[in-house]
């Protein structure tokens, strides 16, 4: 089964895929949120091209495991993107996949400008990765 992750923000929505046997996550691309919600082209396009059978997007919790302030958006655009995609959603649990991801492209030496593109789709894949293993 593979699983699509999106870390979705106001300007960017981060993905990432997992291998066909839901094992290893990999981050994908960075596409403008607007495209994605709109079922614009582009979107349709990666969706046909990695054929995923599950769409699972990266929920905001505080440091405390409540549903942060941003949850009820993302979780209402989640919901529209699975549903144009003909696609089941799950969420999972996104805190700090956005910091970590940070950190290892600035470890690997990428400047703030550098990172703006990645960080996204890295944070999904972390996520994704997580996801994964629990269900192992």
């Amino acid at each position: 089964m593979r699983i699509m992750a999106l870390d979705i923000g106001e300007t960017r929505i981060g993905v990432a895929i997992s291998d066909p046997d839901g094992v290893v996550a990999s981050p994908v691309c960075v596409m403008p949120s607007r495209d994605v919600l709109q079922n614009a082209p582009s979107w349709r396009r990666l969706l046909r091209d990695w054929e995923p059978d599950l769409l699972l997007s990266g929920l905001p919790y505080s440091l405390s495991g409540k549903e942060g302030p941003q949850a009820a958006r993302i979780r209402a655009h989640a919901e529209k993107i699975a549903s144009a995609a003909h696609l089941p959603l799950e969420f999972a649990d996104e805190r700090l996949s956005s910091r970590e991801a940070k950190r290892a492209l600035r470890e690997k030496g990428l400047s703030e400008r550098e990172m703006r593109g990645k960080v996204d789709m890295i944070a999904a894949s972390l996520f994704l990765q997580s996801w994964l293993d629990e269900k192992r």
